[in-house]
């Protein structure tokens, strides 16, 4: 049985900070460019705690409060929660783009839906 997620040639604790900045970038601009490998672990990453957020309780901001700083926790409470409140699920957007000049990596742009 294989098990869930990718590596991305990283240890444990440096996989969960990459995904945790980009999840951190994603909430502050609502856009970010990235590989396309990243952009999909950072998906998972980011619908979870979106769907943690429109909770809007005490409880679901402690949680996120362990993840994110408390700029970033007001924003996904205050701001990212209401928006997506009749929304089921579904709140990122990746589009992949062509290859990096530099070493060819598939790049992409992983957005929040309006």
């Amino acid at each position: 049985m294989q098990k869930k997620g990718r590596k991305l040639s990283r240890k444990k604790d440096q996989r969960k900070a990459l995904l945790r900045a980009l999840v951190s970038a994603l909430v502050l601009h609502e856009k970010i460019k990235t590989t396309e490998t990243k952009a999909k672990e950072a998906r998972s990453s980011a619908e979870k705690s979106i769907t943690l957020a429109k909770r809007s309780t005490l409880l679901s901001r402690r949680l996120l409060a362990r993840f994110f700083s408390p700029k970033i926790v007001k924003k996904m409470i205050e701001e990212l929660g209401p928006r997506y409140k009749d929304r089921p699920g579904g709140y990122t957007r990746i589009i992949k783009l062509g290859p990096r000049l530099t070493d060819g990596a598939k790049m992409a742009i992983i957005e929040l839906v309006k």
